[in-house]
This record gives structure tokens, sequence and C-alpha cells, in this order.
């Protein structure tokens, strides 16, 4: 049984729309829905709800709990077969990617980061597939911290946006 956790930050990837306000934003983590929609063989994800904030409201402790969230999960200790995933916004999902880096001395098992320029609950969404390949580069990946978003898996450091393809790339 492969064992993958699975952190939730907030990000596009999980905001919803309020019909009330007609507002889109981070409400509560939609994770476990979109989970529900994979089949998922010999995979057990544990979830763990850290926040739920749009990244561009993310500060500098918020990049330590995250840091301090992925090593209480084991990631520096004792290699295995699982890995983690942390849902995050896009915006500053480059900035955190390159914190975990410089500050993880070394992970034992692949950390992956992803996110989605549209939220799951949107048409014609990237969230459904960005978490698919994340689950699935947990996998195949060696260990490190990487970006995993539309079809690519990017290794840190030197990770960016790029906002006018609207995806990440390298350099």
């Amino acid at each position: 049984m492969r064992k993958i956790t699975l952190i939730t930050t907030g990000g596009t990837i999980e905001k919803t729309y309020d019909e009330h306000t007609g507002e889109l934003a981070n409400r509560r983590s939609l994770v476990r829905r979109m989970l529900s929609e994979l089949r998922l063989e010999d995979t057990e994800v544990n979830v763990f709800e850290l926040m739920s904030k749009d990244s561009l409201q993310m500060t500098e402790a918020d990049r330590i709990r995250i840091l301090e969230a992925v090593r209480a999960t084991g990631a520096c200790e004792e290699e295995g077969t699982g890995g983690i995933v942390v849902l995050h916004g896009t915006d500053t999902l480059a900035l955190t990617g390159q914190y975990l880096y410089d500050h993880l001395d070394g992970p034992r098992v692949p950390v992956v980061l992803t996110g989605a320029m549209r939220p799951f609950e949107m048409k014609q969404s990237d969230a459904l597939q960005n978490l698919t390949e994340a689950i699935f580069a947990i996998g195949v990946l060696p260990p490190g911290v990487y970006c995993v978003a539309h079809g690519q898996a990017l290794p840190f450091p030197g990770v960016r946006k790029d906002t006018e393809r609207g995806t990440f790339v390298k350099g």
C-alpha cells in the first residue's frame, strides 16, 4: 500500500463561489471531493488541512507552518514508498517551493507542490488533472522538491510561474 500525505493550504484550486455575494474565496478544503472522483488503487491518501488561504496573502510565518507540516510527516527521516503533496495557490507556489527546497535538508521522499489556474468547481479547471499528476508523480519521482502541473514535473530550484502561458517553467 502506497501512502501519501496531502497538505492543503488553499489557493485557487480550492476556491468556492458564493452565490449570495458573488465572491470566489477559500472557505473550506475541497480536496476530499476531488479525491472521491479518482480511482487510486493501493493508495492511501491522508489529508492534513493546514490552512485555507489565497497564496497572495501567505506570509513568512505561513511558509514556516508548511515547512513544519512537511517535516512532521517524516519527509527527512526515513526513506519510504510514500511522499507528500502540497496543494497551494499558484501565485506564490514557486516561493514556497523554493523555501522548502532551501530548508528541508535533503528530503527522503518526493515533496510535490501543485495548484490550479482555475478553481475545481469551475468548468475547464486544471485542478483535478494537476492533483492526479501530483499523486502519480509521487510514485515515480526520486526524493526532492517539485512543482507538478500541466503534464510537467519541475524540480526546484528555479521554478517560476509564467503568467502569459498560465503554467510553470524552469528558469
